[in-house]
């Protein structure tokens, strides 16, 4: 795709088709392979000592620079209050050093090559990076489901590419075998059993300028981990989320429902639009693929939420390894701050972010036979500790790099869980910038609730929400 034909894509929607693919080589160096047995000998009790209970490696790196796991943070700051923004913990640290374009060098196997490409070409785009805590952390029951979960998960009938089967309530595959079992972690990856929260998106164009494009009030349920779940009662969907409009004016009322399945050969993806001037739900896009998102204005593709989100049968996905990377975590200390005032006319405010050393498991996706995205070529990196992607890198079908996810890893004591939050998406071609699930400034902020009735995110749900 041409940078005419990506201009166009943008303001027009963009194309599916299937493309042809070069391949570039991971450097070697930077990844080991770990591979393991499919099976446990006991999925209820005898579990590895060197893993941690989600399947990360307890102990720390040869350098002393990643630590062993301790158990997560859990402290809960007697000040807050569920719906205030989570206090940083780590407020009073310094950076122990600044990755810059004049030093990226010294780093190049450690970083995406979406970051090396932001370094490359602004010149005040640094990364700080301050000392690692190992701060992710489930509940016992979503500890305990793993465990069940290593010896029982296994792909639906059509194949892993369109689902998983005999899971529930954690990851699916602690000790993954292939690109595609670490990728159903991420998607399954835990938030809660469900959350409220008002969010916003940003748009920042190539010329530098901000809009905010659209902002909701969310309500979503992870029925995957709905409290005592078991596979046979989780029913056909893993997530569920409805959003109704607040801003801009002239979107207000507006109301979007998906459901996202568990076997999307078996269940269609479901989705439902409301407008208020037609007084009537419609069908609606689904959370998945490369549809243009209508709150990015062309910068991102509906399958680009969370970094990646909704069905990964469109590509191949290679298990490359494992890495120890620069990554986005622990940024309490963002949803502090002003939206507006994190967002720089061509990158974020870099002394907004903070970067540490994890590991993670890097997966390549190919275009699979017969398919089509606009993104033929992606690369993930998803963190060991929580199964969440944190990086993205994405290449159009000329080979060069297009699009750039970048999580940044919002830690919740209380839940506890360290979950993706907010992110950013930028256009390394044609340039510009999307920030999207900002939570809001101050409170309500993101309140992780009890599962809602069934009627609650039902399409008429739409109709009487918008009401109010």
């Amino acid at each position: 795709m041409g940078m005419q034909a990506r201009r166009n894509a943008r303001e027009k929607g963009c194309t599916r088709r299937t493309c042809g693919v070069q391949a570039l080589a991971w450097a070697a160096a930077a990844v080991s392979v770990a591979r393991a047995p499919t099976t446990m000998a006991d999925g209820d009790g005898d579990w590895p000592g060197h893993l941690t209970p989600v399947g990360a490696e307890r102990a720390g790196n040869a350098d002393g620079s990643i630590p062993a796991w301790s158990g997560g943070f859990t402290t809960v700051d007697a000040d807050w209050r569920p719906g205030e923004p989570r206090p940083d913990p780590f407020t009073g640290e310094a950076p122990l050093f600044a990755i810059t374009a004049a030093n990226v060098g010294q780093f190049a196997d450690q970083l995406p090559e979406g970051a090396k490409a932001l370094l490359a070409r602004f010149p005040g785009y640094r990364m700080n990076v301050y000392p690692t805590h190992r701060t992710a952390a489930v509940p016992d029951e979503v500890a305990r489901n793993i465990r069940l979960n290593a010896v029982r998960a296994k792909p639906v009938p059509a194949g892993l590419a369109y689902g998983v089967a005999n899971a529930a309530g954690g990851i699916p595959f602690p000790r993954p075998n292939s690109g595609l079992e670490v990728m159903w972690n991420h998607l399954l990856a835990y938030w809660g059993t469900a959350r409220e929260t008002r969010l916003s998106t940003y748009v920042v164009s190539a010329a530098g300028d901000v809009d905010l494009t659209s902002s909701y009030v969310e309500t979503a349920d992870f029925p995957y981990y709905a409290p005592g779940i078991t596979p046979d009662t989780v029913g056909p969907y893993y997530f569920k989320t409805r959003r109704i409009a607040t801003a801009p004016p002239a979107r207000f009322g507006e109301g979007y429902l998906a459901w996202q399945p568990l076997d999307i050969a078996r269940t269609k993806f479901a989705a439902w639009r409301y407008l208020p001037g037609e007084r009537r739900v419609r069908r609606g896009p689904s959370l998945s693929y490369d549809t243009p998102d209508p709150d990015a204005s062309g910068y991102q593709t509906l399958d680009e939420y969370y970094i990646f989100f909704g069905g990964p049968d469109r590509y191949d996905f290679e298990l490359l390894g494992k890495a120890e990377m620069i990554v986005p975590y622990n940024n309490n200390a963002l949803y502090l701050r002003a939206h507006r005032a994190l967002l720089g006319p061509r990158h974020a405010d870099p002394a907004a972010l903070r970067y540490e050393r994890h590991r993670v498991w890097v997966v390549e996706a190919r275009l699979a036979a017969g398919k089509s995205h606009v993104a033929p070529r992606r690369r993930f990196y998803i963190d060991e500790d929580t199964w969440m992607a944190v990086y993205a890198d994405s290449w159009d079908e000329d080979g060069n790099l297009w699009k750039f996810s970048h999580a940044t890893m919002y830690l919740m004591p209380d839940v506890p869980a360290v979950v993706i939050g907010s992110q950013f998406v930028y256009d390394m071609v044609l340039g510009g910038y999307v920030f999207g699930f900002a939570f809001a400034e101050g409170a309500p902020h993101y309140v992780v609730t009890p599962p809602h009735p069934e009627s609650d995110l039902s399409p008429q749900s739409l109709v009487t929400q918008s009401a109010r």
